[in-house]
């Protein structure tokens, strides 16, 4: 490999990086989050597209840039549309699952999210749970990440923070003692 080549390589991953962080302080910080699959498929195609400028010698910086700025501006019109249109959001999006409520998992709904108990129980040790009992609320974001909450104390849980998850019973059950 020759200097000219080495010198072109890094005049491309620095041209590119900094067209990619212009357009993210443009478009904002959802840029690169995981807030739904939408993001995370972006997320993907902005890697493809970064490596694909900078190994792909016949692919100019400036078709680059078009096509970053295409896909995060299409990222930001897509997540202000299911913001403003309920119709929308539920045909695009994934809704939260309840894996378990109370200590109690609820097996139908690993079914459905094809999620394994081996899998759930693996995330209850990464959310530092040593007991079913110390688990108030297991979701399966829309993300493909799982939320535990915690049963502190006997605390009562904010229903609040199961907005938006399907099939929340309507009347929680008290805290486990």
């Amino acid at each position: 490999m020759t200097i000219s080549t080495i010198l072109l390589l890094v005049g491309s991953v620095l041209a590119i990086f900094s067209i990619t962080i212009i357009l993210t302080r443009i478009f904002g910080l959802r840029t690169f989050a995981k807030m739904s699959s939408f993001d995370f498929a972006s997320t993907i195609a902005v890697g493809s597209v970064l490596a694909s400028i900078v190994l792909n010698k016949d692919q100019s910086i400036l078709k680059g840039a078009i096509i970053l700025a295409a896909i995060i501006g299409f990222q930001t019109l897509f997540s202000m549309v299911v913001r403003k249109a309920p119709w929308f959001q539920k045909l695009a999006t994934n809704k939260p699952q309840l894996l378990m409520i109370d200590g109690e998992i609820l097996y139908e709904n690993l079914k459905k999210c094809n999620v394994d108990k081996d899998d759930l129980i693996a995330k209850l040790r990464e959310a530092n749970v040593h007991s079913f009992s110390e688990v108030r609320a297991v979701v399966f974001e829309s993300t493909g990440d799982i939320s535990v909450l915690h049963n502190n104390n006997n605390s009562t849980l904010d229903t609040e923070l199961l907005q938006g998850v399907a099939e929340v019973p309507q009347k929680l059950t008290p805290p486990l003692s």
